[in-house]
Parts: structure tokens; sequence; C-alpha cells
């Protein structure tokens, strides 16, 4: 009976290695299959956000469609958290000479793709008016 006990654990033993290894198999297809499965993100740009060059110029182009006036330039720049805010100094009257132009400063902020959050003038004032002297 001592040889037909060791071939009965010994079988068992075998089913048993058998049923460890199936397991660490189907645990291995598992990984390898959420692996494979897991959604892919969209590939990044190298830039994800939109530069300072692409927010000043989305800037421009909005206050002149919006505003209608002719945009002189941009007088300032800085990131902020809703994304970029842009100075942009418009010509609102064109007077003669051209040192009595009306000109006004529009604060605006657009986001990361370009996209207008908001906008204002923040003041207006003759071309030759200093920012020392008022206005």
């Amino acid at each position: 009976m001592a040889r037909a006990e060791r071939d009965d654990r010994d079988r068992r033993d075998e089913r048993r290695d058998d049923a460890r290894d199936d397991r660490r198999d189907d645990a291995r297809d598992r990984r390898e299959t959420h692996t494979r499965e897991r959604p892919r993100r969209p590939a990044r740009s190298a830039r994800s956000a939109m530069d300072a060059r692409e927010a000043a110029r989305s800037a421009v182009r909005q206050v002149g469609e919006l505003t209608g006036a002719e945009p002189e330039g941009v007088v300032s720049l800085e990131r902020g958290e809703e994304g970029w805010r842009v100075g942009v100094e418009v010509v609102e009257i064109h007077r003669v000479p051209d040192t009595t132009d009306v000109l006004a400063l529009y604060q605006v902020t657009v986001d990361d793709r370009g996209d207008l959050v908001s906008y204002r003038r923040a003041r207006r004032y003759s071309r030759c008016q200093s920012e020392e002297g008022g206005g």
C-alpha cells in the first residue's frame, strides 16, 4: 500500500502544481489582456498649450473683430489661471494729426486653445498722452 499511497500523493501534487500553473497562466493572460486593451491616450503634441505669441495673435484678431477698431499692437502679456491675459491697444478714432488719435487699451483673456474667455476696455486716451500724464 505504501507504493499506492505514494502514487496517489504524487498525482495530487501534480494536479495541485498543474492548477497553480493554470492560475499563474490565467493571471499572466489577464495582465497582458489588460495591458493590450487599455485605452490609449490621444497623442499629445510637443506643445499642448498655446504659446505666448499665438495667444497674442488670437487676442489681437478677436479684439479687432469684436470692436471693429484697428489693433495697434500688444502692450502686455501674462499667463494666468484662465489662460493668457493680453493688453491690446487699438485706434478707436483716427484724427489729424496722428498724435491726436484716440486709443483704447483692451484687456483680453484667451484660453489655451485661443478661444476668447473675456475682454473689456480698460481705458481710453489720446495718442499724445503719456502714461504718467493721467487718463
